[in-house]
């Protein structure tokens, strides 16, 4: 009989965990949770997102200039803008070619 006890396996030990239930509300949580982790890390290390395409207002604000500098730009077609209704855009990229062109000192 000691011969059977032998053979005999202990599965007390060897339980499984049940799975759990994700439900939709959980990964909103989540969703919300990561963003929020995501912001805060942003703000310690003072990166800030890029807008792909700004509006007048911003671009004044980047460039430190006044209204009638960047009308004056829209004219003389320095800086490419799109006209939606009474807004303007312009694309980001657009800006940064203009400045890398616009250098006094190109090679450095």
């Amino acid at each position: 009989m000691s011969a059977q006890k032998e053979n005999l396996v202990d599965t007390s030990e060897k339980r499984t965990p049940r799975p759990q239930m994700i439900t939709t509300d959980d990964l909103i949580e989540f969703k919300s949770d990561l963003i929020d982790e995501i912001k805060k890390l942003l703000r310690q290390t003072g990166i800030q997102p890029v807008k792909q395409v700004l509006k007048s207002p911003d671009v004044r604000k980047l460039l430190h200039i006044s209204r009638g500098t960047l009308q004056n730009m829209r004219i003389n077609g320095t800086l490419p803008f799109t006209k939606i209704g009474n807004v303007i855009y312009y694309e980001y990229d657009d800006i940064q070619k203009m400045l890398k062109e616009n250098r006094s000192h190109p090679n450095y």
